[in-house]
């Protein structure tokens, strides 16, 4: 350990210190520690649930002993009665423990369908705004290895392909943004104790026991397969195994977008050598084409799979000549397709 670490860690608060001191709390450090393995300034995504809870307390140790910026922002979507007097609740909780935060509000209409996938996004958005206003490049969220699981699952009802599998993973960035998941390595249940434990508190939400939502039947039967054996060791090795076969995928995909695509930044428009690039393995062709889209458009999710699916077979007739898809204008000329921003 460097000088400044040493120096640094003299000035974490007796109260925060003492928490750490419990032997499994500071085990539980140590793994985040070693999962985030990051030496830049970060935001921290607080929503008052105990993973988030125990992501704020452990983020705000690393930012001690890194000596690193973290902002910690509660995002208050206003879909409950009580969701506000709960934000300024856990803003209150937090500064005892020497966080400070910020609680930004979600105003407009909300949503009737979807809800939970709509708020994700939404947040996301505010989350990756905040970054831009405070000129910091990382955001920390709070999911951890059973939403890892949970996740797999999911894909699989809705029949997502490899990409879909793999989803969740530590690292991400988007327009020049880290999306970091330094919580992966960890059991929820760890994570309970660690905001029971610093905290002795953290928010219920509802929609965690609401079998309408389709993660919380996930969830459920996750508990039945875990009663009739499933090992969860056995499970992330699967994930991993499919993540190294992702990567070839991406190699491919990124030496189809090198060498058969150009971006022009200037003009926020990526033209495509129509030949080479569609003469490729579908897999290639599609995920190269959703990357550009997404690219180009700013957008922080990708267009749908079958949205894509179809652009890709009215690109190949030779009638197509321009289609709007994700927030772009899709042009053929000749033998180049042109994807451009839609003003």
């Amino acid at each position: 350990m460097n000088h400044k670490n040493l120096s640094a860690i003299i000035k974490i608060p007796k109260l925060l210190k003492s928490k750490l001191n419990n032997k499994k709390i500071n085990k539980i450090y140590r793994v985040f520690e070693s999962s985030l393995n990051l030496n830049d300034d970060f935001i921290v995504a607080v929503s008052g649930g105990p993973d988030s809870l125990a992501l704020a307390f452990l983020a705000k140790i690393y930012s001690f002993k890194k000596n690193l910026r973290a902002e910690f922002i509660i995002v208050d979507h206003k879909l409950r009665e009580e969701s506000t007097i709960e934000a300024k609740l856990v803003k209150k909780i937090l500064k005892k423990f020497h966080i400070e935060s910020k609680i930004l509000t979600w105003r407009g209409k909300k949503p009737l369908k979807n809800v939970q996938s709509l708020v994700r996004k939404k947040r996301y958005e505010i989350l990756f705004d905040s970054c831009k206003k405070l000129n910091i490049r990382n955001i920390l969220v709070g999911h951890h290895q059973d939403d890892l699981f949970e996740n797999f699952f999911i894909r699989i009802l809705r029949g997502s392909g490899l990409k879909g599998l793999v989803s969740l993973d530590k690292k991400i960035i988007i327009d020049n943004i880290k999306l970091l998941r330094p919580l992966l390595d960890l059991k929820k249940e760890d994570l309970i104790f660690a905001a029971k434990h610093v905290f002795n508190y953290y928010v219920k939400d509802p929609s965690n026991i609401d079998d309408k939502f389709q993660r919380m039947r996930v969830r459920k039967l996750l508990l039945e397969l875990e009663n009739e054996g499933l090992d969860k060791r056995k499970f992330i090795k699967t994930i991993d195994n499919l993540k190294y076969s992702e990567k070839v995928i991406n190699f491919y995909v990124d030496e189809n977008l090198n060498k058969n695509s150009f971006f022009s930044a200037k003009e926020n428009r990526a033209i495509l050598n129509y030949n080479e690039f569609f003469s490729q393995p579908h897999e290639i062709i599609f995920r190269s084409l959703s990357n550009l889209i997404k690219f180009t458009s700013k957008n922080y999710y990708p267009v749908r799979g079958k949205k894509i699916e179809k652009i890709i077979e009215e690109i190949k007739k030779k009638s197509f000549l321009k289609a709007t898809l994700g927030g772009c204008i899709i042009k053929r000329v000749n033998q180049t397709v042109i994807i451009s921003k839609e003003h």
